[in-house]
């Protein structure tokens, strides 16, 4: 029995060790570049035994090697099919087998449901997941001058299609509208869709990314306006377009909904403001990002 007992004793450490490096770390890694990250979420990533990048619900606008040689880890590409479909064999299963696992998020990880939904699995495993925030559009947008406090309810607006043309999101904009308060809309994100056309012919094929731009989450605003009527996004409101917030060419114009149409935002990733009521305050922040000659200003002088 002694020997036992002093066997135990001399490996209770490793064992300890051992239980502890069992972490599902989800970690933030801002809107710029791969030095964005945090310092602790660094030196997470640099602990962790398999690192994943979680490459569909938004983009950094440098490439994986950059990261890899940044963060001196290799990294894998995790799409849509791997975080939803496949994560409890090829990220969660690693950590209950002892190792360190990361999930690198672009933004902040809780800023997606996608992200939610495999800390509940985590947890249903009994792995511990830790979490390291970051900036995020949610918190950048107020770049623009609107005050964070003065926002309701996100909203998501998905690319129209020929027979799919969904305004669900119209009656979320009239809410926010009718409290006065300004909607956050983040737009559609295509990555790694399959051709359904060719996949009729048995092949698998990937159509090219697309992200929405200003210009068109405008246009369907205002088709999604001349089919409800309710004044909650009409030609004249007062919108404000943003692309690549957080980065040094950020991209930020305020006018009319209608004038943003034909504005040029330049690469993404895009988003769009839906103003309610404003503060003198705001407004005086959103002079320098008004367009010119806009028919806002001249109506509200």
């Amino acid at each position: 029995v002694p020997h036992i007992i002093i066997y135990f004793q001399n490996h209770l450490d490793q064992f300890l060790n051992g239980y502890q490096k069992m972490v599902l770390y989800l970690i933030g890694l801002g809107l710029g570049d791969e030095r964005d990250i945090t310092v602790r979420g660094l030196d997470a990533v640099q602990s962790c035994d398999v690192v994943f990048l979680e490459a569909y619900t938004s983009i950094l606008r440098v490439d994986k090697i950059k990261l890899e040689e940044f963060y001196k880890k290799t990294i894998h590409i995790a799409d849509r099919n791997c975080v939803e479909s496949e994560a409890d064999e090829l990220i969660l299963k690693p950590a209950k087998l002892g190792q360190n696992v990361a999930l690198l998020v672009v933004g902040d990880p809780v800023c997606a449901t996608t992200h939610t939904d495999l800390m509940l699995r985590a947890r249903d495993e009994g792995i511990p997941v830790e979490l390291i925030h970051n900036a995020s559009v949610m918190g950048a947008v107020g770049a623009c001058g609107l005050q964070l406090y003065n926002f309701g309810q996100t909203i998501s607006i998905p690319f129209f299609e020929e027979n799919w043309r969904p305004t669900s999101f119209y009656s979320k904009i009239k809410y926010n509208k009718d409290g006065g308060m300004h909607t956050l809309c983040l737009l559609d994100i295509k990555v790694k869709e399959p051709d359904y056309n060719i996949m009729m012919t048995g092949k698998t094929v990937y159509m090219p990314p697309r992200y929405m731009d200003v210009n068109t989450a405008a246009k369907q605003l205002l088709e999604a306006e001349e089919i409800h009527g309710q004044g909650a996004c009409t030609k004249d409101c007062l919108a404000v377009g943003l692309s690549r917030l957080g980065q040094p060419d950020q991209c930020i114009i305020a006018g009319t909904l209608e004038e943003l149409v034909s504005q040029d935002f330049g690469e993404p990733l895009h988003s769009l403001i839906i103003c309610g009521e404003t503060h003198d305050l705001e407004m005086e922040m959103m002079k320098q990002f008004m367009i010119s000659s806009s028919q806002y200003t001249r109506i509200h002088k």
